[in-house]
């Protein structure tokens, strides 16, 4: 029975980590018609701020709104650190996306799963099979085959290559500090109780800089894309963070890694069906075998049997 039981949570949690694989591989196109008319602050604040009111709603409707004095000190501590850098990710992730292309900025943030990953092993003693070692050192090769092959031709889309890369840098680091925080608050927490109160500090954040009066001036596609990215939030870090009650932080963020090819898949799909708005990235045959490599990788870490006993 203990046995069947983990196996549910266990499949539970990978169907959970590849819904959100798939929202966050299809959130960059829509972030990009966004933000040819909206800047990056008005934007994140609005997402969040949905987010938060219909999550809220939803959880009022139950009687389940959270409190705060639930929390001790240091519970209050690791939420405002959530907080910050959550902010912090989006705000990066946003200028980062807008100098790069939506390619270029998934692989460069695949070192946020990463980063979870280890954070995962050294914080909460999480361990590793030889083989997911294996698996993991094959990913990491496959991120620096891709990203090589950017280095050498860089995609004509990009406005700046190395501060979109440094932004994605930075976006990568404040998201790993925040999933670690996360993972903290849920043993004190239930998962949509604690993404409420990011959401809305997140928004509270944001409020001062950003220009609600601009977002009423988007045209009928950018409102779209603009809900969409909203509903993405919602249910993206709703399925993220649920992922993590039910699995390992290195096995969700090997899903994770699997991002960049969604991402590819999405963009041809997208240049297909709406050319006068996408335009399908022209990766060569070295940065294809490197996203390749990632799947296998990841597929590896993810897939490589029972976690080994702590």
């Amino acid at each position: 029975m203990a046995r069947h039981q983990a196996s549910g949570r266990s499949g539970l949690g990978f169907g959970l980590a590849t819904t959100t694989m798939l929202l966050w591989g299809a959130l960059p196109l829509a972030l990009q018609l966004v933000l040819a008319q909206l800047d990056a602050l008005t934007l994140t604040g609005f997402r969040f701020l949905a987010a938060g009111l219909c999550l809220g709603g939803w959880l009022w409707a139950r009687g389940k709104l959270p409190s705060l004095r639930s929390l001790d000190g240091r519970g209050r501590a690791m939420l405002a650190v959530a907080t910050v850098f959550l902010a912090i990710n989006y705000a990066a992730f946003l200028y980062g996306l807008d100098f790069t292309t939506a390619a270029h900025a998934q692989v460069l943030i695949q070192l946020a799963p990463l980063l979870l990953a280890f954070g995962g092993i050294f914080v909460f003693s999480e361990r590793f099979l030889p083989l997911q070692w294996a698996g993991m050192a094959i990913l990491l090769g496959g991120l620096g085959l891709f990203f090589a092959a950017q280095i050498l031709e860089p995609p004509t889309e990009a406005r700046d290559l190395r501060f979109g890369t440094w932004m994605m840098l930075l976006a990568a680091v404040t998201w790993a500090i925040y999933g670690l925080a996360q993972k903290q608050l849920l043993t004190r927490m239930p998962s949509q109780a604690l993404m409420l109160c990011i959401y809305l500090g997140c928004a509270a954040l944001f409020a001062p800089v950003s220009d609600p009066a601009a977002i009423l001036e988007l045209d009928a596609l950018g409102a779209g894309m603009l809900l969409f990215t909203a509903a993405n939030t919602l249910v993206g870090y709703g399925t993220f963070s649920a992922a993590l009650e039910h699995w390992e932080a290195s096995r969700v963020s090997a899903v994770l890694a699997v991002t960049p090819l969604a991402t590819l898949a999405f963009s041809v799909a997208a240049a297909a069906s709406f050319p006068d708005h996408y335009r399908a990235e022209d990766l060569g045959s070295t940065a294809l075998l490197g996203a390749f490599i990632v799947v296998a990788g990841s597929l590896v870490v993810s897939l490589a049997g029972r976690r080994a006993p702590g």
